[in-house]
């Protein structure tokens, strides 16, 4: 039987190297997020005159609710849910369960669009007779086999959903009704510990 001897500056250095591997891909993962969440904002900027991200609105019953972006536009204000989904996402409007399958793994999620009506309703309840909507925004590494649900929005049709605003004097109806609202919202919110979802 052979003795086999490492010498240990050898066991350094694969240490080393080893560790310099897994920090680069740390890092390359951590600078992809913080472009895929600073392309993200951009987007959303075009199409919203304000906007608040990762929030906690009072859910009217003593407790709060997580939002990911409220968006002021001119037609109203715009609550956003997004999700980075990978892989064949097959959901309906009255399916409690959505599936996805994709490089091997198939899991469920619960369907989104009634937590959507509840985030809805929280704004709504804050903002008065201002035009309250709802967005189920989901990244474009994923893919709806039998057609997109109701308030389902891929993030590269946000810009013809939400029309690139032009601001100005002019921007928005009902100017001042708007921006009360708003002010009277971002009073009442506070800064959510959820990560930010990346797309």
């Amino acid at each position: 039987m052979t003795d086999l001897h490492i010498e240990p500056q050898w066991i350094g250095l694969g240490a080393a190297l080893l560790l310099a591997v897994a920090l680069a891909v740390w890092g390359l993962r951590a600078y992809g997020r913080r472009a895929r969440r600073k392309s993200l904002l951009q987007r959303l900027e075009r199409v919203a005159l304000a906007a608040t991200h990762q929030v906690l609105v009072p859910d009217g019953m003593g407790g709060f609710i997580h939002i990911d972006h409220i968006l002021l536009t001119p037609r109203g204000l715009v609550v956003l849910d997004t999700r980075r989904v990978v892989g064949l996402i097959f959901g309906g409007d009255q399916m409690s369960d959505w599936t996805v399958m994709g490089r091997g793994h198939r899991y469920t999620f619960d369907n989104p669009q009634p937590a959507l009506y509840d985030r809805i309703a929280a704004v709504k309840a804050l903002v008065g007779e201002v035009p309250v909507e709802g967005r189920l925004l989901f990244s474009n590494v994923g893919k709806f086999t039998k057609g997109i649900p109701k308030w389902v929005v891929m993030l590269d049709g946000i810009e013809m959903e939400f029309p690139l605003v032009h601001r100005g004097v002019h921007a928005m109806p009902n100017s001042e009704a708007y921006a009360d609202a708003w002010n009277r919202l971002l009073a009442q919110l506070r800064p959510s510990p959820h990560l930010f979802t990346n797309l």
